[in-house]
């Protein structure tokens, strides 16, 4: 009981320590793990025991026998189904061919480069060397945003990365089963016709229950044949009864069809998908503290001393500072992404949960069997998690800063709301190349945003999981636009530090409107509009228009006509340079207007002839 009570209770406590030091959590996980077992083994204990021993002697322990197998495997088809939950076949499309080359390109390099070097370096057969590059293959989300969520990056090389972990996971997984396959069917651990039979069953199997049950699951909810307390757990049970039951059909083919089942659920219209992937996140949390603890402590310091050498280093270089620069540069090759961004690619890959819950699982049961060199696999794959986790969560923002891809400062802009008004600035913006992100809770003005092309998330503002989005790491601008004051000034509060360093605005009240000694700082575009004077004028001249100005002068005229023109609302300055300057309702004032600059505004064409030009002006007094 003891143990069991400590597992948990370190794995909260290491993941509050990363979360505190914005390091992955998988690092001080399997540290802990590595200090109860094989170093409390070794140096602490005085009869040679671990505090925590997962297996012992075979029969006993807190897992005896094969039990430990079968909790990880549930546990990895768990995390598997919250990773196939969270992928968006939309947000997928954005991030273009360079993902779609790094899961293919990048996997075959990853895959041959690191079995040659497994073969030649450490003298594994190749039956092994391969199982071993087929482990590596994967990233992993949940190891790479911790890393990134403090970096300021470009959208696109966030992007890349974080989908590039999310859906290489399910790939790599599969790549492992079927070398597991071909060394476990094979005869004498070749490759034969039967395991490729045994493949060909998982595919079929899997990716058919995976796809039949996602749909079923999906009819019972909205059908609301399941009450609403209970749908947490139904989705669990079911998760686990799609995988034991693919098992069963086909071995090992459960994982393939829970990641089916999480993608195919995760692209529905289920109302009901936000709460499962909650609930799935906070489980998934607590797996992976659980099972890296149990995998780092079941572990031996025989195991450890076997990669004890020179050899482990050499390997390790070759998988991070040689097999993966070449697999993006091959899969970047021709894309417009520029040699400063490739490197910092190249060196941000950290492995996670599927590699080290998968090795051990592998790696045991080959063990088991007696298949020659099968006891290096966990201990190797471990040295590969620790040593690039370890790598990456110390090196990547100083890396960053070193190629110049670290964005001193941040151009992006958060604008809460996506109503008309905002779906227009948003697509001003974006044609003037700034990143623009809106969020809203109404799913009807995300899905006409997403129509225009933007960028949009549903989400609610009052939630913290808007914190955690690696994509939103170039803003430094918050917007707040909706209709609701008391929303507006929360957004403010809650977000400005991480989104809004080089300005955090929103739109001013009614009552502020009325008070002209009431004039916040953070206040947007004028005194004299709030949200409902912005919508009726979007209803009536939905444009965004430009006029060219002379100096500061001309600016400060066309300011004084459009306070008396309700059709009429200033909104950026342009320089020269094309960048775009957030007009305030606390300050219209610009110290800096010279010619070739533009005045933003939202409404009808300003009266030239009202506004006499510099030119005209010295022909009049001509």
């Amino acid at each position: 009981m003891l143990e069991l009570a400590g597992i948990i209770i370190l794995g909260i406590l290491a993941q509050w320590f990363a979360w505190k030091f914005k390091i992955p959590a998988i690092l001080p996980l399997i540290l802990i793990g590595l200090l109860v077992g094989p170093i409390a083994a070794e140096f602490l204990s005085e009869d040679g025991s671990k505090w925590i021993e997962p297996i012992w002697n075979g029969k006993e322990g807190l897992f005896p026998d094969k039990s430990l197998f079968y909790f990880v495997s549930l546990a990895i088809s768990i995390i598997l189904f919250e990773g196939g939950l969270t992928l968006r076949t939309g947000e997928i499309k954005n991030v273009g061919p360079i993902i779609t080359k790094l899961i293919t390109i990048g996997v075959l390099v990853t895959f041959f480069g690191a079995a040659l070097a497994a073969h030649f370096v450490f003298y594994l057969t190749w039956e092994i060397s391969f199982l071993f590059s087929a482990l590596i293959i994967v990233t992993g989300p949940t190891v790479i945003t911790p890393i990134l969520r403090n970096i300021p990056l470009k959208k696109d090389i966030s992007a890349v990365l974080k989908w590039e972990g999310i859906l290489i996971d399910p790939i790599g997984a599969l790549v492992a089963v079927l070398v597991f396959e071909f060394i476990s069917v094979g005869e004498s651990g070749g490759f034969t016709k039967t395991a490729l039979i045994e493949f060909g069953k998982i595919v079929l199997f899997g990716s058919t229950f995976g796809f039949t049950f996602a749909h079923a699951i999906n009819f019972s909810i909205n059908k609301k044949w399941v009450p609403h307390y209970l749908l947490n757990v139904f989705a669990l049970a079911a998760v686990l009864g799609v995988f034991v039951l693919s098992d069963t059909f086909a071995h090992e083919s459960g994982l393939l069809a829970v990641v089916v089942m999480g993608m195919v659920l995760g692209n529905s219209n289920s109302p009901y998908l936000k709460e499962l992937l909650y609930f799935k996140e906070s489980l998934s949390v607590l797996l992976i503290s659980i099972l890296f603890i149990l995998l780092a402590a079941n572990i031996n310091i025989e195991d450890l001393l076997l990669i004890y050498n020179w050899n482990a280093v050499i390997l390790f270089s070759l998988v991070v500072f040689v097999i993966r620069p070449i697999g993006v540069f091959l899969s970047t090759q021709g894309s417009k992404l520029e040699l400063k961004e490739k490197l910092f690619i190249s060196w941000v890959g950290p492995r996670g949960i599927v590699a080290a819950g998968i090795a051990s699982l592998f790696g045991l049961t080959l063990a088991d069997k007696g298949v020659v060199d099968a006891k290096y696999i966990t201990p190797l794959v471990f040295m590969i998690v620790l040593g690039t986790v370890l790598l990456n969560a110390t090196t990547a923002r100083l890396f960053a800063k070193l190629v110049g891809v670290f964005l001193n400062k941040s151009e992006g802009i958060l604008i809460v709301g996506a109503s008309k008004i905002s779906r227009l600035l948003g697509h001003y913006l974006e044609t003037n190349d700034r990143h623009v992100v809106l969020i809203d809770s109404n799913e009807t003005n995300i899905r006409k945003a997403k129509e225009l092309g933007l960028e949009a998330i549903t989400t609610n503002i009052y939630s913290d999981t808007l914190m955690d989005n690696i994509e939103l790491n170039d803003v430094g601008y918050l917007m707040a636009l909706t209709g609701n004051t008391e929303i507006n000034k929360y957004a403010i509060n809650k977000f400005s530090k991480q989104f809004g360093e080089n300005g955090s605005f929103r739109l001013v009240t009614a009552q502020e409107m009325l008070d002209d000694t009431n004039n916040p700082k953070e206040g947007l575009f004028s005194h004299k509009d709030d949200f409902n004077s912005l919508i009726e004028l979007t209803r009536k001249h939905p444009s965004i228009q430009e006029i060219d100005l002379e100096d500061k002068a001309h600016y400060e005229e066309l300011i004084t006509i459009s306070n008396s023109d309700e059709d009429i609302i200033p909104l950026f300055v342009k320089d020269n340079e094309g960048e775009l300057h957030i007009i305030s309702s606390h300050n219209l004032e610009f110290k800096n207007i010279e010619e070739g600059f533009q005045l933003v505004y939202l409404g009808k064409p300003f009266d030239i002839e009202k506004v006499p030009t510099i030119e005209t002006k010295k022909t009049k007094e001509e």
